[in-house]
């Protein structure tokens, strides 16, 4: 079945990893991030099945003429994952209140503006997939990261508390917590490191299939991928 997907940040690494599977698995995906010439040239790249949509996911009203846009090209969306994240690696007397605001208005903050447009769709057809992409700062806050842990937290909670109101109504809310560097676009950039000591991207995208894919029986809240968590 032909599913419409959104992602929401998507950048080098595991953003373009989940746009490629996800479009190898059938589905039409919009892209949004704030580059407009990054988002041209990968929308190029994986052809007629994607759409480059520049989206300040901090802005409701550009998220809105987004969706819009993508409802416009592959009809309403099925699937939306929330990848986007920010916030300054700056510690507690370092960070300012904009770079602390700026954190909470990309993570949290963007990550519900998308998911409202995208229930919007779910309600009004047969349910569908909401993803959050999390971090080990979201259940153990980072040293010299107060930004960046306060909004993965904030994100973890988002995401619990829409997986218990929407789930019965057909939808299935994730948030899934990736430990460690993933490996880079450029095999350059891992000159001087094991690339086996990085994380797959495509690994970790088919991980966010399998999310989409699950029957209802089995839907999963939460997804760690840490290695040495054991998933559940």
């Amino acid at each position: 079945m032909s599913r419409t997907a959104v992602i929401a940040g998507v950048g080098p690494g595991l953003g373009e990893s989940l746009a490629r599977t996800f479009i190898d698995e059938g589905c039409q995906v919009g892209l949004f991030a704030r580059s407009a010439s990054y988002l041209e040239s990968l929308s190029a790249t994986l052809g007629d099945d994607a759409l480059a949509v520049q989206t300040d996911i901090t802005s409701p009203d550009q998220v809105a003429a987004s969706f819009e846009q993508v409802r416009g090209e592959f009809g309403p969306v099925d699937v939306l994952v929330n990848h986007a994240s920010g916030g300054a690696w700056k510690g507690t007397q370092e960070i300012t209140h904009d770079e602390f605001q700026r954190a909470l208005a990309v993570g949290p903050a963007g990550g519900l503006a998308c998911s409202q447009e995208a229930v919007d769709d779910m309600l009004a057809g047969d349910g569908g997939t909401i993803i959050f992409t999390g971090a080990t700062s979201a259940v153990q806050g980072r040293d010299g990261a107060v930004g960046f842990s306060a909004a993965k937290f904030a994100v973890r909670g988002l995401a619990e508390s829409m997986a218990r109101e929407l789930g019965p109504e057909g939808i299935h809310v994730a948030h899934v917590i990736i430990d460690g560097q993933i490996l880079p676009p450029d095999t350059a950039d891992t000159a001087d490191r094991d690339a086996q000591s990085y994380l797959d991207p495509d690994e970790i995208a088919q991980s966010y299939w399998h999310l989409v894919e699950q029957d209802r029986s089995a839907w999963t809240l939460e997804l760690d991928l840490r290695p040495h968590v054991e998933e559940f």
